[in-house]
């Protein structure tokens, strides 16, 4: 069952430090600080959190809802958690930071803007934490056999779906464009819509291009290449590659593997991490709680979405340039048995 909430606040506990959140249209408070004690990664009072994590027919969605249900569900859980559809990254850490939610999926290259104060969050370094680094995303561009595009540069004049406003596929869209010497504002008639009016697009012909960074398989993606096989195809953007890591050296070259969406054969990409984040001053038990309901829970989520298998324990621990929280450190170190 899909557990959406548009306007569930951060976070609502006693006893945790935590401030009360007022309904809808009430009075919503932030986080209090975290008072550095000792981790015991207990959570003893009713607590009540949202997540905030991307398109209704994205991998984020997919995750959030099976994640928020297992953290919800498990045996003797104090914490009650929602999943909110979201724009995704960029907007994600702006409602972070802001307090609408208490964690957040986002791409890795989108986090490290945020807590250097480049990019979309310039001059504006953001108070933001990892709780894990968890699967890849996969560039995934795909274009209109008949609209003649073999290249990136070849979408100059054309309808491009470059995704939601305020998010991470966005901000790679826009810097794909830019390696490629054109201007995202200028060079192409850009259709800033989610994955689902994108795919919608695409299939009618309305839209002759599209950008969608994503774990595999995304959902909207499956439906594309399903009922439009014939029509589209990806585009390899790994030319543009060594321009990208010029931005940041987050960027690598990956594959989407042909079994994915049963494609004749693999595609090469240019891949990027994500991290769930939170406030660096989110309590520091309800986010080894957290934590570890992530690789406890692992299977049940594997379940959801085949991403999920990514997430491992050798990988959580690297999100850098993104602190790791102090209360998931705990937690990564306790089931790694240190």
């Amino acid at each position: 069952m899909k557990r959406v909430s548009g306007m569930v606040a951060a976070v609502t506990a006693v006893g945790l430090g935590l401030t009360a959140v007022a309904g809808c249209g009430g009075r919503q408070d932030t986080a209090s600080t975290d008072t550095g004690g000792e981790i015991t990664c207990e959570v003893t009072t009713e607590t009540r959190i949202s997540i905030a994590t991307g398109n209704a027919t994205g991998v984020y969605f997919a995750l959030g809802n099976a994640y928020a249900e297992q953290v919800s569900n498990a045996p003797g859980s104090k914490v009650r958690v929602t999943a909110a559809e979201t724009g995704a990254s960029v907007q994600n850490i702006q409602q972070l930071v802001a307090g609408t939610y208490a964690v957040a999926f986002s791409l890795a290259d989108t986090a490290a803007d945020a807590v250097q104060g480049t990019g979309s969050f310039a001059g504006q370094k953001q108070p933001i934490q990892a709780l894990a680094r968890i699967h890849t995303n996969y560039t995934q561009v795909i274009v209109r056999k008949s609209a003649g595009i073999t290249s990136v540069a070849d979408m100059r004049g054309k309808r491009v779906s470059t995704g939601s406003p305020k998010s991470g596929t966005e901000v790679i869209a826009h810097r794909l464009l830019q390696a490629a010497g054109l201007d995202p504002e200028k060079d192409i008639r850009a259709q800033r819509l989610d994955l689902t009016k994108t795919v919608d697009g695409m299939k009618d012909g309305s839209i002759d291009a599209l950008f969608w960074s994503g774990g595999l398989p995304t959902p909207g993606i499956t439906d594309l290449l399903t009922t439009a096989r014939d029509q589209v195809e990806f585009l390899d953007v790994t030319p543009l590659l060594a321009e990208m890591k010029k931005i940041n050296p987050v960027y690598e070259e990956g594959s989407i593997p042909a079994a994915t969406y049963g494609m004749p054969a693999d595609v090469k990409t240019i891949v990027v991490p994500n991290l769930l984040l939170v406030k660096d001053d989110l309590d520091a038990n309800l986010v080894c709680v957290l934590t570890k309901a992530l690789f406890e829970r692992k299977p049940q989520l594997e379940q959801a979405n085949a991403a999920a298998k990514e997430i491992s324990l050798e990988f959580a621990w690297r999100t850098d340039p993104v602190v790791l929280h102090r209360g998931a450190a705990k937690a990564l170190g306790d089931l790694n048995g240190r």
